[in-house]
């Protein structure tokens, strides 16, 4: 039987003392907040366990980058870094590890609380880790084209030396970014506009007691400040959030009216909670919300050294003051809903029982070690007006078994049953069919796998059909059957590609094009539905460039042609599929006597990859 690993928190950091450390050792034995095998929303990563949480906000989606503890570790045994992403915070995809320890030559342990920040249409991860040379902790910073890797050390030694951890970055109105960290003590740098290289020396910030607060019983820390700051603005004002005393740690907060103080106490965010002695913020604001990331020992076999990172919502003050925040097990509600109609990872989870991630020979990650039982739930699923069918992409390298589609609990309502062969190997994919029926509204979505002993299959992604009044109104949206259902609007020429696809076997290419306006779309007249409103999804990247696309309905009424733009421009590139995606309601006057649904940019000839295509 696999160990089901579930959830790990992150690292805690040096502490030098010996009663420091049987501090931490008494505190380990803290029984958790939330221990048992139900699966709460919170905490969010339930496959493995993840620490010190690093929020990014970016073309619509809420990154984060974690830490991964090690299962059973007794120490911060920690070896690798990983990425999730969610559209609407509570289905998180699992992205995998696009940065660990082997991807710094000169490193050896520790991969411990980082930080990942965009700027110039790149990104930077800063990390710490123990140097090889020195044995000491060390801040080295990688830099990627997507926010989900690869990433690549950016140097090829530390940008900052002299035992140093828990890196945060902050990029102010006027330009300057700025790399703090430390404990014991609370440092910075001027970062350069690089981003991979500082102005001057490190510098201390003063730890003072009117700014920190005021720590009892340590006569060499005065102040509360532990260590994991996170550093942002709000209006006028500037916040420093950080792991206040030791241990167990509390989340608080200081103000100041510029990035470099002075500082001023504001007291306690999250009270010392959670089975873990450490703690580490990460706030961000999305689609109009604040919300606070943190970690706790929640999950079954959590603890000090195995954490899980969870999120809560919260709204500031009226004074700019943030409240008391607790941790709880219902986290943050649903942004919006999921869409099934579009190919859908299987790795996209808001809560599981028993199933890992692993990575995908079809690129990303996939659903791995299924047994009996296990089961994966997606969260607020829209299947609108209905669904028909469900398709799933899956390997075996057993006898395969079952896929139950159920709503409302692992055994609620079943819809539909899919059957899943032996196909000759955990990454020798095909797809699988199956009809559902009561499908409709939205719902949460559960997957049920069933079968017989020992790992059952894997699953890649999934996708549902919808009924004749409502789904895809795309043909060959995932671009499996060739150019099968496309055409150019304006001139140009349509292909597929292999190498380049997001999903399944093949990606649709666009060349040739001579107007920013021309591009790969598709009739869509006879589908149509005056004064409705339609989804749009389609994932876009580029062989080179970095133009701003969008989806674009040109409508033709008793003669005259007007166009709709159907989704925001986002700006994709080279490095990754980028989500093209918005909501539109779509209207005429008269008789409609064409529609073209295409992929446009604001500017520029760039070739285009499109796959998973949806408009509904």
């Amino acid at each position: 039987m696999h160990p089901h690993p579930i959830g790990r928190p992150a690292l805690a950091r040096p502490r030098r003392a010996v009663a420091v450390i049987a501090a931490l050792l008494l505190a380990v034995t803290l029984m958790p907040l939330l221990g048992g095998p139900a699966r709460a929303d919170n905490p969010i990563v339930q496959t493995i366990y993840t620490a010190d949480p690093a929020p990014l906000v970016h073309n619509g989606r809420v990154y984060l980058y974690t830490g991964r503890d090690e299962d059973n570790s007794t120490y911060f045994t920690m070896k690798e870094w990983r990425v999730w992403s969610s559209a609407d915070m509570v289905n998180w995809t699992d992205h995998g590890s696009p940065l660990n320890l082997a991807s710094f030559s000169w490193a050896s342990s520790n991969a411990w609380a980082g930080q990942a920040v965009e700027r110039n249409g790149k990104f930077y991860w800063y990390v710490p880790m123990t140097a090889r040379a020195t044995g000491r902790m060390s801040i080295g910073v990688a830099v990627a084209d997507s926010p989900t890797g690869p990433f690549r050390d950016a140097l090829g030694h530390p940008l900052v030396e002299n035992n140093e951890i828990d890196p945060t970055v902050f990029i102010d109105s006027d330009g300057q970014a700025y790399l703090y960290w430390g404990n014991p003590n609370l440092t910075y740098v001027k970062l350069n506009a690089d981003m991979i290289s500082y102005s001057g020396s490190p510098t201390r910030i003063p730890l003072t007691t009117a700014g920190f607060g005021t720590r009892t019983g340590d006569a060499n820390r005065p102040t509360l400040y532990e260590e994991g700051p996170w550093v942002y603005k709000r209006g006028g004002t500037y916040y420093m959030v950080y792991a206040a005393k030791c241990c167990s740690e509390f989340i608080a907060y200081s103000t100041a009216p510029g990035p470099l103080g002075p500082w001023t106490y504001r007291g306690t965010v999250m009270p010392t909670q959670g089975g873990s002695f450490t703690n580490h913020p990460g706030i961000v604001d999305f689609n109009g919300s604040s919300y606070f990331f943190y970690h706790n020992g929640a999950l079954p076999g959590g603890g000090g050294f195995t954490r899980s990172v969870a999120v809560e919502k919260f709204s500031y003050n009226a004074d700019g003051s943030i409240p008391t925040i607790t941790m709880t097990t219902a986290g943050a509600p649903q942004v919006g809903t999921l869409n099934p109609f579009v190919r859908q990872e299987a790795e996209t989870i808001a809560t599981e029982a028993g199933v890992e991630t692993e990575a995908s020979s079809e690129g990303g990650m996939n659903v791995a070690n299924i047994e009996n039982g296990d089961h994966v739930r997606v969260k607020g699923v829209a299947f609108g007006s209905g669904a028909t069918s469900f398709t799933a992409r899956v390997a075996s390298a057993t006898s395969g078994g079952r896929i139950e589609v159920r709503t409302g609990s692992p055994t609620g309502a079943l819809a539909g049953t899919c059957t899943v062969p032996g196909t000759g190997g955990w990454q020798a994919w095909t797809s699988v069919s199956c009809p559902v029926s009561g499908l409709s509204g939205t719902k949460d979505l559960y997957l049920r796998f069933t079968g017989g002993s020992g790992f059952l299959l894997n699953v890649n992604w999934w996708q549902f059909t919808g009924a004749a009044t409502g789904g895809n109104l795309l043909t060959n949206a995932g671009m499996e059957d060739g150019t099968s259902g496309w055409l150019v609007n304006g001139s140009g020429t349509l292909s597929t590609v292999t190498d380049v696809v997001r999903s399944g076997s093949r990606a649709l290419a666009g060349t040739g094009r001579t107007g920013a306006w021309n591009g790969p779309g598709q009739d869509v007249t006879s589908r149509m539905t005056n004064g409705k409103s339609y989804s749009t999804s389609v994932w876009v990247r580029t062989p080179s460039g970095s133009p701003a696309a969008k989806a674009t309905l040109a409508l033709t009424a008793n003669g005259t042609t007007s166009y709709l733009q159907l989704t925001p421009t986002a700006t994709v590139n080279a490095s990754g599929w980028t989500q093209v995606s918005g909501t539109a309601t779509v209207s005429w006057s008269g008789t409609l006597t064409r529609a073209i649904f295409y992929v446009e940019t604001a500017a520029g000839t760039d070739n285009l990859y499109l796959d998973d295509a949806s408009f509904q």
